[in-house]
């Protein structure tokens, strides 16, 4: 057996941890539903991304610990607006659990936007492959699968050369609701389109309640095939069956489940453990998995995050059974996510990316900000003003399924320090601009200055699902929003709202409890930058000159 010694090293300054431990989450910030390949001596990690756009993150690594995030698999408008409807699409639909693979030089993402049509009432499943001969891009446009229902499809390259579809769907006659089923079939890649017969192979292993999230893995003539069951809470588990022939029958292993929380106190560091996806390293294998950090009332909001967990395959050690199976051991000294383990590599030292800071001088948005849904066009610039980023005050305001001028980027830890200057001089009346803190459409926090009959508002609002708007603090700002800095500090489960005038010093607006952003859904909160016209027509606009953020680890 092997001892697990953890020495942990952290310095402030660099957030560099101890050389011979890594620590969990190797993604934090909503990124779920992790799926991971290899190519050459490179490995890539897709996430799920739901209504954002560019949808499909694309992390890279050489060590699996630390990720460079290098592209989106959806990076361009047009791949958004027709097979694929990232305009207009629901909260919490959009995108879901990609599967990325590596094959003969090219990658493949497989993968599902779900789509709720308001006047027919009916959601259209598109179950759609992208590919790329570099992983950073350009990626291809989206090759529809017809007649593939349900969410969360791998694809699987055998040794014989076909390729198959493994999907996830409700059975025709379910035992109950919520029960899910897992198909087969195999993909004519020349054509992008489903073929031949199509096979029911598995139910899941413990109860089967929304089993989902397959992959198809292939060691030492068998078949493998792993799934998510038990919903994406508490309950999360990660089950695995193997076969003799892909058609199947199936064995489920009798250990299962392999992952989950399920057997863990509530106020375990991590809970909601699974969705997991397998990797091989030189004869060695490894596990990326989401999970849900218990930092607030068993909740964090960031989300679901990205971890990198051991395995170990076993025998069974029985001597009565005819045929022993080979089965992975995910965290064989401890059956969970633990918070720290010895690095995979060698000499590997993690550097955690703690802060991000954007002067606003590149003629491109850096890769980290994302839009709530495709943005509209001419809004977000970067060359109208050297140096800053100029929104403009469009009528739309945040609400579901609308495009508003918000940008941001991924919430990474619980406690952090964000900040911006803004110049803002708006020409109409209800012109808001400043920080925006969201969790979804109907779940934000706004930090803005907004123009009264009675001079330049300084606010902090809050939305909260089935209520409505709460102005928490409001206060007349005794200068021009010239050279404003915003300020946001979370710590002590408590949000700090500070605002600084050109010329003098920071103070102290009021505060707030950071449970307010509490994950209520599939995607962790973002902070970013928003700017509306409230309704009414304007040419005015907001110029931001710098953001900075400083995220700060919980021990």
């Amino acid at each position: 057996m092997k001892a697990y010694v953890i020495i942990v090293l952290m310095t402030l300054t660099t957030g560099l941890v101890g050389q011979n431990m890594y620590t969990n989450p190797i993604l934090p910030g909503s990124h779920p539903d992790p799926s991971i390949c290899k190519a050459g001596d490179e490995f890539y990690i897709v996430n799920s991304t739901f209504e954002y756009f560019p949808g499909l993150p694309i992390h890279k690594s050489k060590d699996l610990i630390n990720w460079e995030l290098v592209g989106y698999g959806l990076h361009r408008k047009e791949q958004c607006t027709d097979v694929v409807n990232l305009v207009d699409v629901q909260s919490d639909g959009g995108i879901h659990a990609p599967t990325i693979r590596h094959h003969k030089g090219r990658f493949y993402i497989i993968t599902t936007n779900v789509y709720y049509d308001e006047q027919s009432k009916t959601t259209d499943f598109v179950n759609f492959i992208i590919t790329a001969e570099n992983a950073e891009g350009p990626w291809s446009e989206p090759h529809r699968l017809e007649g593939a229902p349900g969410i969360d499809p791998d694809i699987f390259f055998d040794d014989d050369g076909r390729v198959w579809y493994v999907g996830t769907h409700s059975p025709e006659n379910p035992n109950f609701e919520g029960e899910g089923e897992i198909w087969l079939q195999e993909i004519d890649l020349d054509n992008w389109k489903l073929t031949g017969e199509r096979h029911y192979l598995w139910r899941g292993a413990c109860g089967g309640v929304w089993v989902e999230g397959p992959h198809m893995y292939k060691k030492n003539g068998k078949y493998y095939l792993m799934v998510a069951e038990g919903g994406t809470s508490f309950n999360h588990a990660v089950m695995i069956a193997v076969s003799d022939d892909i058609k199947g029958p199936y064995l489920s292993n009798e250990r299962n489940p392999i992952l989950s929380t399920r057997h863990l106190s509530y106020d375990y560091w991590v809970n909601s453990t699974g969705h997991a996806d397998l990797i091989e390293v030189d004869d060695r294998w490894f596990l990326v998995a989401l999970g849900v950090r218990g930092d607030e009332e068993r909740n964090s909001n960031m989300g679901r995050e990205s971890h990198l967990v051991p395995v170990e395959w076993e025998t069974e050690p029985f001597p009565w059974k005819k045929v022993k199976y080979e089965w992975p051991v995910v965290s064989p000294l401890s059956g969970k996510i633990d918070k720290r383990y010895p690095v995979p590599f060698e000499g590997s030292r993690q550097h955690r990316v703690t802060a991000f800071t954007d002067n606003f001088d590149d003629e491109q948005f850096k890769l980290a900000w994302c839009w709530r849904r495709v943005p509209l066009q001419n809004q977000f610039l970067l060359q109208k003003r050297k140096g800053y980023l100029r929104i403009n005050a469009h009528p739309n305001t945040i609400k579901e399924r609308g495009r508003a001028n918000f940008v941001g980027f991924r919430q990474t830890e619980s406690d952090f320090e964000l900040e911006t200057i803004m110049d803002f001089n708006p020409k109409s009346m209800k012109a808001e601009a400043g920080l925006v803190l969201i969790q979804k459409d109907n779940n934000y926090i706004s930090y803005t200055v907004k123009k009264t009959k009675q001079g330049l508002l300084l606010q902090v609002s809050v939305v909260e699902p089935q209520r409505d708007k709460k102005v928490l603090h409001s206060a007349l700002l005794q200068s021009q929003a010239k050279d404003l800095k915003l300020k946001v500090i979370s710590q002590n489960s408590q949000y700090k709202y500070v605002y600084q005038t050109k010329g003098g010093s920071e103070e102290l607006f009021c505060t707030s409890d950071s449970n307010l952003l509490l994950n209520r859904g599939y995607t962790g909160a973002y902070l970013g930058l928003y700017v509306t016209s409230n309704g009414s027509k304007s040419k005015g606009y907001a110029d931001f000159d710098w953001v900075n953020y400083q995220a700060y680890s919980r021990k």
